[in-house]
């Protein structure tokens, strides 16, 4: 993700560890960190639930009752306020620096949300919209990546009705975030949940049968719902389109396949439901952000 010119015309580089750079509103404030050499459990924590995302290089992640984990460019953290986290960078240099953002956000302008959704965007099994699930880890879909780096721009540009249109910004950011949280909640857990739920039941079907070919008609007799009904209601809880969760699903699987060096290509495409290697080409470099080959090469180095 670039950072608008703004910042870097603005910003005060004073610290080459974690430098800080705020933006603050209302209810909400982003900050940017940057680094520009190695350290080691570096500590921070806010007081207000964050949204961290990686922007360029590569953190090591040390959290409460987590293992620690690479934290990559293109992913995201929701951490708790007052959550001490302690971070390492191992890669950091002058000329390649790593660069985060944290976006914190008032707990009640994330209640007023949950409170919305569940007015107006009800679940199928009638369970409610809830505060976000800390600690959340998870790799930024092409909507969540768009609107980070609008609320980015907003944030550091000087406009009068900025506070407007950072508040509409953070309604979509929030509501994409619990969706995406559900998403990974039924992923997880979706064999344990099958039986009375029948969102968790259609994405354990999914997962056991990737290498066949997966119809929205065929998911929506399943679900026992109307093809309509069914595609309307799947976007809505889990933010996204069965389609789209079907390749992301395959491609999830592809990824595991290729930390294989040795694995070929094609067997990965064909192995993942993918029919042709152009289409899984596109797929995986849309939600990746690099090709199936490039991606691959990483563990051969």
């Amino acid at each position: 993700m670039e950072l608008p010119k703004s910042f870097y015309a603005t910003r005060k580089l004073v610290d080459v560890v974690e430098n800080k750079t705020t933006y603050e509103l209302k209810d909400s404030a982003v900050h940017i960190f940057e680094t520009h050499e190695k350290a080691e459990l570096v500590q921070l924590k806010f007081g207000s639930p964050v949204l961290a995302s990686m922007l360029e290089g590569k953190k090591i992640m040390h959290l409460k009752d987590m293992q620690s984990f690479d934290f990559l460019p293109g992913e995201s953290l929701i951490l708790p306020a007052d959550e001490l986290m302690s971070i390492d960078f191992p890669d950091s240099t002058k000329k390649s620096p790593t660069r985060c953002l944290a976006l914190e956000i008032g707990e009640d302008r994330i209640q007023r949300v949950a409170q919305l959704m569940n007015e107006q965007m009800g679940k199928v099994e009638g369970d409610e919209w809830d505060l976000l699930d800390y600690n959340f880890h998870f790799t930024n879909d092409p909507g969540l990546h768009k609107i980070i780096q609008r609320i980015v721009y907003l944030y550091a540009e000087k406009h009068p009705s900025k506070d407007f249109f950072v508040s509409n910004m953070l309604q979509e950011l929030i509501i994409r975030i619990l969706q995406a949280n559900t998403r990974k909640a039924y992923a997880n857990n979706s064999k344990e949940l099958s039986s009375h739920n029948r969102f968790a039941y259609i994405i354990e079907y999914i997962k056991q049968n990737l290498v066949q070919s997966l119809t929205v008609k065929e998911l929506s007799d399943k679900a026992y719902m109307s093809e309509s009904n069914f595609y309307k209601k799947f976007k809505q809880e889990m933010g996204q389109s069965p389609v789209d969760f079907i390749n992301q699903e395959r491609i999830a699987k592809a990824s595991e396949l290729l930390s294989n060096d040795e694995m070929n290509l094609t067997d990965v495409f064909l192995s993942c439901g993918f029919k042709n290697r152009s289409y899984f080409n596109r797929m995986f470099k849309r939600i990746k952000g690099t090709s199936p080959s490039q991606y691959q090469q990483r563990f051969k180095d």
